[in-house]
């Protein structure tokens, strides 16, 4: 696949960022004048040579018991005390080209923490050697096979061991906790909690996402039961393989294993995450019985922790050095306890905070508006309160290029501009009604927000036997018709037969969003968005309607600005 906008990869680092890495890199191999000098072009000289005088750095090739070796690095503090031992940070790498070395920024603060920090490459990622299994039951026995290791190595305390990871290296790390009781703490960033539901949403498969990691992953790479997984997802064919493979790297599938064992686990997500499903994340954290906290930002996939991954400050890690402090006895965060609670930032303001002790009480409760027809002179639908309504009809062609509305112009990219506080503006009012039905509230008298889970029920009858819809709510200014979105989903029926009638009702990514005074609610609805793969057929159409008894809604968790 290779579509505008999500052919070059969302996950490359500038060549800034590789250079400083690999600096670091060359001062921790040889911690010389020579070698740490120049990081000071960084600001991070003075930290590596004060690394260097407290901690040993190595390289090492762990051998897996089928032969496989896995590379990795130790670092741990020196000049202990005889039988001095240390809490452990064991952190799988995430997924690029770097493999572990991607978390090399990291290390000084986790060792000024007191801690000893192993770090891997999981098997077929980077340097290690064997073939990718996306975090399965090999990967799983690796983990445990690590621990083996590490506790053989002097001065790591065998009953401090905590896991931290981003993206594949947090999936890795809930999945080895399942499986391994001596992981006794577990921080994952940009996590996933069911892999089926990050690769099949509705009905629809997340392509765009799926083709971007197996672009990562490197096909070649693969195992040969994974390459089988990829082709069926590719040709659409969603059978029990592809969900068994699922299910087993799927963190919800180990939920009885984290509650019994009351293991802590600390999530992050973002609330315009691509790659991994959010819900699927929030439905796992609310099921979790033991320590536990949630952190969701503005953004995309990786997005909010890369300072922190970089060795600057960023909430994810700020929040995972506190997580293993106080779990395990370390010393790296601020000295702050952790919270057990939602936090989140709403968006686009990267300095709010909000807390609540659980989602519960987090999520607004949901005002239904109902879609309505035009009114008179008007082109676009109505989003009211009240009365349900009934009796229209709206058909939108197939499309086979994407309507201004789309999930996001550029994997990682847009979510990353998000945070720096330019989010994508939507031309709605350039959008071809043909191919999209819009509806839209009234003006808001007062500021308000989005908080929580949405839902929408529509009817649909395709003219073709497939069909796929997007919704997308957007936040948009009535003067200019411009907008910003703030959540989506899509759906797909397959009722095999023509002109088959069906009502749908499906959630959109939960949200947390600011609106201000003057702005309109606006929801769209296409057929084509280059983030999904669907099962439309061109040139046909997609009647929408709203019959009695059915009539068509969304629910929204929306209340004035506090």
């Amino acid at each position: 696949m290779s579509v505008d906008g999500y052919s070059d990869s969302p996950f490359a680092l500038s060549a800034d960022d590789t250079a400083k890495l690999d600096a670091i890199r060359a001062a921790l191999l040889d911690p010389s004048p020579r070698r740490i000098g120049p990081l000071d072009q960084w600001g991070l000289a003075d930290t590596y040579e004060t690394y260097a005088e407290v901690a040993e750095f190595r390289p090492l090739s762990i051998a897996m018991a089928d032969g496989t070796m896995i590379d990795a690095s130790l670092s741990i503090p020196k000049d202990r005390a005889p039988g001095q031992t240390c809490p452990t940070i064991v952190m799988p790498a995430p997924l690029n080209d770097l493999g572990h070395w991607a978390y090399l920024p990291m290390l000084p603060r986790w060792t000024l923490g007191g801690y000893a920090v192993l770090a891997y490459s999981q098997r077929g990622l980077a340097k290690s050697t064997g073939e990718i299994h996306v975090a399965g039951p090999q990967d799983v026995a690796d983990a445990t096979e690590i621990v083996d290791s590490l506790i053989q190595i002097e001065g790591v305390d065998p009953e401090r061991i905590g896991f931290f990871g981003a993206s594949y290296g947090a999936g890795t790390s809930l999945l080895a906790a399942a499986n391994d009781p001596r992981i006794k703490a577990v921080a994952g960033t940009s996590a996933w909690g069911d892999l089926f539901a990050s690769l099949y949403e509705n009905g629809t498969r997340h392509l765009a996402a799926f083709e971007a990691l197996v672009k990562l992953f490197k096909e070649e790479r693969c195992s040969a039961e994974f390459k089988g997984i990829i082709q069926k997802i590719r040709g659409n064919i969603i059978d029990d393989e592809v969900r068994e493979f699922a299910r087993v790297r799927s963190p919800r599938n180990h939920l009885d294993t984290y509650n019994d064992n009351q293991t802590p686990i600390l999530l992050t997500t973002a609330w315009h995450e691509t790659i991994f499903s959010v819900p699927a994340v929030v439905d796992f954290f609310k099921q979790l019985t033991a320590p536990k906290s949630l952190l969701v930002q503005i953004g995309d996939h990786g997005n909010a922790e890369l300072p922190g991954l970089a060795g600057l400050i960023s909430k994810p890690t700020e929040m995972a050095y506190r997580w293993m402090d106080h779990h395990l006895g370390g010393t790296a965060g601020d000295g702050a306890m952790p919270r057990f609670d939602v936090r989140s930032e709403y968006m686009h303001n990267l300095l709010s905070d909000v807390r609540y002790p659980d989602w519960e009480s987090y999520v607004l409760p949901k005002k239904r508006f109902h879609l309505a027809e035009a009114a008179a002179g008007e082109r676009d639908g109505r989003l009211t309160e009240g009365t349900p309504q009934s009796g229209w009809t709206h058909p939108v062609k197939v499309g086979v290029h994407d309507t201004e509305a789309v999930v996001a112009p550029k994997l990682i990219q847009t979510g990353l501009a998000e945070r720096a506080g330019l989010p994508h503006v939507y031309k709605t009012a350039d959008i071809d009604r043909g191919q999209a039905a819009i509806w839209t509230t009234a003006p808001l008298e007062q500021p308000m927000r989005v908080q929580g889970d949405l839902e929408l029920r529509v009817t649909l009858t395709p003219q073709a036997p497939d069909a796929t819809i997007v919704a997308y709510l957007m936040d948009c200014d009535p003067a200019t018709g411009k907008a910003h979105i703030i959540t989506n989903a899509p759906y797909t029926v397959t009722s095999g037969q023509p002109g088959t009638t069906t009502t749908v009702t499906f959630p959109l990514q939960p949200a947390h969003y600011v609106l201000n005074k003057g702005r309109v609610l606006q929801l769209i609805i296409d057929t084509h968005d280059q983030f999904f793969a669907d099962a439309n057929r061109a040139p046909s159409a997609i009647e929408l309607s709203s019959p009695q008894g059915s009539e068509s809604y969304i629910d929204i968790p929306l209340s004035t600005l506090e």
